[in-house]
């Protein structure tokens, strides 16, 4: 088992397309919204930073099935792959209806407390009131994206995701602005229309799992096994909490930038958005490295893994450099493709300039970290996050508690955030590098 370069892209492939389709969903919202207010268009931010803090708790544990699916599948066990799959689908599933039904109890008070505008809570508890419904779908989602990425199978989830954007674009249009006779409900048709967007895109990937794949050969038929789930869960539960407060900082961001006023908040909004773009690229080679170094593991050719890193990081800059330049050079049409107020497209021109360089230093730390998580080890890979967390709130604080600092020098947080990942996910592998460290602390 030799990844080439041609390999790792073409693993790689399909699960980029699938993230990008799925971030298209909130960007279509974003895009949509920004033509219709400011309030809007920083709402949907908040509420979106929120949604999503929170689905990374079932995106955290589809990881460790996904890392447990990977091992089992190198080690050529494929029968157990199915098993694995079925104990992440029912926890999966009953863990979206307790979150949907914490969300419609707790929601509004929770964000009541952190959001100082009224115009702006409204517009956030309106988005959020249609959103939570997105759980019921995207949780039992994952479960099965996570079979396709661990088993190397990704085609697929390109072709559901590109389903899932048309729905939601076409959703988003008709119900956000009341076109075709249906009523103009604004931010909540935003909502809607990703969930929607969402059930189609589950109900997709049912079929196609049901008709097309080799049941005999990966062992996929309903049976609940106790042991395996709370195997599952003590893998995974590392990586539920290290997902969620990767993205819990992003909302605590976007609250602090919201006491700076609204134009602010929106064009923050705005460089979230295209910084999304480029977070997908780094994502999905890192989603890609949790199954490879697994894989690897697996065969018994952990030697292998940091030498397939490095072709990772190489393929991650070839692939993203040349959209950072363009994006520079049109970023003045692109910045208004979000909004036609110029007073959004002004202040976001510095902290796009900044969210630009981030991506450098973003590449390696993702890959790194995320080879830990695919040796096993994602208590370790939490512990990192927890340390780079403190670090992270502790500058946002200090900014926060200082007068008139400008949008740019928040996002500097991203920056130090990376930074800090990197060192760590580095001394941590240059510790555990040599193949019999990673036999003997990585089995499971």
């Amino acid at each position: 088992m030799n990844y080439t370069y041609k390999q790792i892209w073409l693993i790689n492939l399909p699960i980029m397309v699938s993230l990008l389709m799925e971030q298209l969903i909130n960007l279509t919202d974003s895009i949509f919204l920004g033509h219709v207010s400011q309030i809007d268009l920083g709402a949907s931010a908040l509420a979106t930073m929120y949604y999503t803090a929170i689905y990374m708790l079932g995106f955290g544990f589809s990881l460790g099935a996904q890392v447990v699916i990977a091992r089992r599948n190198g080690e050529e066990r494929y029968t157990e792959v199915g098993k694995v799959f079925y104990q992440a689908l029912i926890f999966l599933s009953v863990f979206a209806i307790i979150i949907f039904i914490l969300s419609k109890l707790f929601s509004p008070v929770l964000l009541r407390l952190v959001i100082s505008s009224d115009n702006v809570y409204q517009a956030t508890i309106q988005y959020m009131e249609w959103r939570d419904y997105s759980y019921l779908f995207a949780f039992p989602l994952l479960a099965i994206r996570a079979f396709f990425i661990g088993t190397t199978n990704t085609k697929i989830l390109t072709v559901s995701s590109i389903l899932m954007v048309i729905c939601n674009t076409l959703f988003n249009y008709l119900l956000i602005f009341g076109k075709a006779g249906f009523p103009r409900l604004g931010i909540s048709g935003a909502a809607i229309g990703s969930s929607l967007a969402g059930l189609i895109g589950l109900l997709f990937l049912v079929y196609y799992m049901w008709r097309h794949v080799d049941k005999n050969r990966y062992g996929i038929q309903f049976a609940f096994n106790l042991k395996l789930s709370l195997h599952l869960l003590s893998i995974s539960v590392w990586t539920m909490i290290r997902s969620f407060f990767c993205i819990a900082p992003w909302f605590l961001f976007f609250v602090a930038i919201e006491h700076l006023g609204e134009c602010e908040l929106a064009a923050a909004n705005v460089v979230r958005s295209i910084s999304m773009l480029f977070f997908i690229i780094v994502n999905s080679f890192a989603t890609t490295t949790i199954s490879l170094v697994s894989n690897l593991i697996g065969a018994g050719q952990a030697i292998k893994v940091m030498p397939v890193c490095r072709r990772v990081i190489i393929l991650n800059y070839a692939t993203g450099i040349p959209f950072i330049m363009l994006s520079f050079l049109f970023s003045e049409s692109l910045l208004g493709l979000f909004t036609n107020d110029i007073a959004v497209v002004q202040t976001a021109f510095y902290p796009f300039c900044v969210m630009l360089s981030t991506f450098i230093i973003s590449v390696p730390a993702y890959i790194y970290c995320n080879t830990v998580i695919g040796t096993g080890n994602t208590r370790i890979a939490f512990l990192f996050q927890m340390i780079n967390i403190t670090i992270y709130l502790l500058y946002l604080y200090i900014l926060s508690c200082s007068s008139n600092i400008p949008l740019a020098v928040y996002w500097t947080a991203e920056q130090l955030y990376v930074i800090v990942l990197l060192v760590l996910s580095l001394l941590y592998l240059k510790r555990f590098h040599s193949t019999e460290n990673f036999k003997e602390c990585l089995r499971f």
